[in-house]
């Protein structure tokens, strides 16, 4: 069988060792790396020209997904988010396939028929992921939104972060049985406290890598999953490949069993 499809964040490689390169010096690493796709962050750009890049990732045979923190919905009111159409726009411009966002607030009020004259105008599929906030970050809106939204035959589907869950003290293994079937990209990450108590994000040990296995399987098979974790030290390749491949790996055992 071949081995799932693996996406990079590049938040993974520390926000300011990111902007100090430039999110286009890492398409070669990825690609050497055997990454199937590069997720571009919106926060991180200090390139002023985003149409540099398409040319860039096609060159090295990469798939784009185009990651933005902005809400869909904006409190106290029923229109998308003013700024997804030129988030869209930039998106394209980076040679991306899809648009990573978040829910924001949503309600019974919002206008899903501007949403859906919106995303008419352009090719991008976009993404919903859940976030690490009260609402966009919870099971239940997410559902009522995947619900609401399946009568217009909307070009969108979920992200679903593994770990971001916990910020809301939510169960990853509800949250995957609930939304598994619209669920079409997974970030994964790990996630502990630091010494002040905070949340996060850390690369997985062999528990989590069981837990993430299981989770898998409620979802799509093949579906790409995304390195949204650290990776840091002096071999940025190998440490990367090393962790392409073991999530590359995850899932292929219970197929083989499956198909025995």
């Amino acid at each position: 069988m071949s081995l799932h499809p693996v996406s990079i964040s590049l938040s993974s490689y520390g926000a300011d060792y990111v902007r100090g390169y430039g999110q286009a010096h890492f398409i070669p690493l990825l690609a050497e790396a055997d990454a199937t796709r590069i997720e571009l962050r919106e926060e991180l750009f200090t390139e002023a020209n985003h149409a540099a890049l398409a040319p860039a990732i096609a060159a090295h045979r990469l798939e784009c997904l185009y990651s933005s923190p902005l809400e869909l919905w904006e409190t106290g009111h029923n229109q998308p988010n003013p700024q997804l159409d030129a988030t869209l726009l930039r998106a394209k411009a980076c040679g991306a396939r899809w648009l990573k966002v978040s829910l924001g607030h949503f309600s019974v009020n919002s206008d899903l028929s501007a949403l859906a004259d919106c995303l008419a105008r352009h090719t991008i599929r976009m993404l919903v992921e859940n976030d690490q906030t009260v609402q966009g970050g919870r099971i239940e809106p997410l559902r009522r939104f995947m619900a609401a939204i399946e009568e217009f035959n909307l070009p969108l589907g979920l992200t679903f972060d593994i770990g971001n869950w916990q910020w809301q003290d939510q169960s990853a293994t509800s949250a995957a049985k609930q939304l598994g079937r619209y669920v079409e990209y997974v970030h994964c990450k790990a996630v502990t406290r630091n010494a002040q108590g905070k949340l996060i994000a850390i690369a997985p040990q062999d528990s989590d890598l069981k837990v993430w296995e299981q989770l898998l399987g409620q979802f799509t098979y093949g579906i790409p999953r995304a390195i949204e974790y650290p990776l840091q030290g002096d071999d940025l390749l190998q440490l990367t490949r090393q962790h392409i491949y073991t999530l590359a790996n995850l899932g292929l055992e219970q197929e083989c069993v499956r198909h025995v």
